[in-house]
């Protein structure tokens, strides 16, 4: 049975080939209607068929991938800003104060510890991030000089350190805090997927970030999810219901979604429990 990944998050997923209708992009045009659950986000036509339409970024990692990038973004933005003003404010003490200047870049250190454990599954990403090492730590070690070079009244020389870290390590940092923030905005191309029950007509449209690729699975591919729980955690039971199991990637798993059990009435669980459990596979 031929299955499509698709990326949520941190997350992939698997859905079969044969519970989709249809993805098409999602260009925030829904109509949302008053409800308590925050990860249905509002109803799209499939076909004239109003069709609830649910964020699986919510359902599975408790927080929207666009919230989740928004809050990257921010702290990108902030660090890009903080990073700023601490060289304005050291640069204006280098020039105009007296008094002896000691070098003091404890604040700093936390956006080492940021970029240095930033995670993340988009490679471009990732190697940006890797990137601003070099630049920062050569910035560190000029301003150690300019510093040096102040307390000795050597003023002609702390201009020119100035200047040569304006003209390569700022450029530098802010060149891939943009790149950054601009691969984050870049690589969420979220799409609705309308799944189906009965092949068609729409089920429930289904919000992730993008499609990844195609496998094909056999019966031995698919691990229970059964071992896990047992080990000292559990899973929501909404979320517990629609997880089907496990496939092995090439570095990681997907997990295996049915989609005709998200948000099944109560009432319908007893009477369709023997089919959802099998779920086709065997």
């Amino acid at each position: 049975m031929e299955l499509i990944n698709f990326k949520v998050g941190c997350k992939t997923i698997s859905l079969k080939i044969l519970d989709i209708l249809l993805t098409e992009r999602f260009d925030n045009n829904l109509t949302t209607l008053p409800n308590n659950n925050k990860s249905f986000i509002g109803v799209k036509d499939y076909m004239d068929i109003p069709t609830p339409v649910f964020d699986l970024g919510i359902i599975l990692n408790n927080i929207s991938t666009e919230q989740s990038n928004a809050h990257v973004l921010k702290q990108l933005r902030t660090w890009q800003e903080k990073l700023l003003n601490w060289f304005n404010t050291l640069q204006s003490n280098l020039l105009n104060s007296s008094a002896s200047i000691s070098s003091n870049d404890a604040e700093l250190q936390d956006f080492v510890l940021f970029y240095k454990e930033f995670n993340t599954d988009n490679e471009d990403l990732k190697l940006t991030m890797s990137r601003l090492n070099e630049p920062f730590q050569s910035l560190l070690e000029t301003v150690k000089e300019a510093i040096s070079a102040h307390n000795q009244s050597d003023y002609k020389q702390v201009s020119a350190l100035l200047e040569k870290i304006k003209r390569s390590n700022l450029i530098q940092l802010e060149r891939l805090f943009e790149s950054a923030k601009e691969q984050i905005t870049l690589d969420y191309k979220p799409i609705i997927v309308f799944t189906t029950k009965d092949g068609l007509n729409p089920h429930v449209g289904l919000l992730v970030d993008k499609v990844e690729d195609n496998i094909d699975y056999k019966k031995e591919d698919i691990k229970s999810l059964d071992k896990l729980t047992e080990v000292g955690f559990d899973l929501d039971p909404q979320t517990k219901n629609m997880m089907r199991g496990l496939i092995k990637l090439s570095q990681k798993h997907s997990v295996l979604i049915d989609p005709s059990v998200i948000f099944k009435p109560t009432q319908l669980e007893e009477s369709e429990s023997e089919e959802t459990q099998a779920y086709g596979l065997f």
